[in-house]
């Protein structure tokens, strides 16, 4: 893709965020650090300058408010059945995206970003425009190393320790290779992507590698207050 398409096509953000987290009440909208957790994403959003609509997607008024006090729209309510503890990410991007496009007219590109991810920043957003924007592929998404090989992994049975992978037993972890996961930050498709629900773990995706400093999943109250001790760590050696 030459550079004048790729400065004038129409890029979209769509931050999903339900209500009704059970783990973490109100997660989405919990402070972090001095604003609500949501807000770290739609800043970011914002700060990355790419963005024609930074829209949220959301079945909860009180998220909605707060979105839109930080600068996102929420132009829409997230309908009931794609609201509940079952459903992915995918099919509420295809839904916002849907509506992007009977409202707003053609969207080329789309950024997923997630609603809990306080790392996320502008910077690592357009990396990952500029990886999909100079590609063939339809998506670019976040990924972070494990810290110790899991080739190694225990099991407990029975109170018993043993191992996945017996066979790497003897295997120096220096000798292991490298092993990945989603850094759960943002996913950026081409809008084709999203509506022919294309995998990104196949040809058509790859990877934005992050540091491992700069992530972590929020899920329980643990999780919780490791990222506050990673994120109060790493704001530090970055002012």
């Amino acid at each position: 893709m030459n550079n004048s398409r790729r400065n004038t096509s129409k890029k979209i953000a769509i931050i999903p965020a339900r209500g009704g987290s059970k783990r973490i009440p109100k997660k989405n909208i919990k402070f972090f650090f001095g604003k609500p957790m949501i807000a770290w994403s739609i800043e970011a959003a914002k700060a990355s300058g790419l963005f024609d609509h930074i829209i949220v997607s959301t079945d909860d008024y009180e998220i909605a408010e707060v979105s839109k006090i930080y600068g996102a729209e929420v132009p829409f309510v997230r309908p009931g059945n794609l609201s509940d503890d079952f459903i992915g990410t995918g099919p509420v991007v295809k839904h916002a995206l849907k509506w992007a496009m009977d409202e707003l007219g053609e969207v080329d590109f789309v950024c997923t970003i997630y609603a809990t991810a306080p790392f996320v920043s502008a910077k690592d957003i357009n990396s990952g425009y500029v990886l999909l924007a100079n590609t063939n592929v339809n998506m670019v998404f976040t990924v972070t190393s494990y810290p110790f090989p899991i080739q190694r992994a225990l099991k407990i049975i029975d109170d018993r320790v043993e191992m996945v992978n017996p066979e790497n037993y003897s295997t120096r972890s220096q000798d292991l290779e490298v092993r990945y996961h989603d850094a759960g930050q943002f996913y950026w498709c081409t809008t084709d992507a999203i509506l022919k629900d294309m995998s990104a773990f196949s040809c058509s995706a790859i990877p934005l590698i992050l540091p491992r400093c700069q992530v972590q999943d929020i899920d329980t109250n643990e999780d919780w207050e490791r990222a506050e001790l990673m994120f109060q760590a790493w704001r530090s050696s970055h002012q």
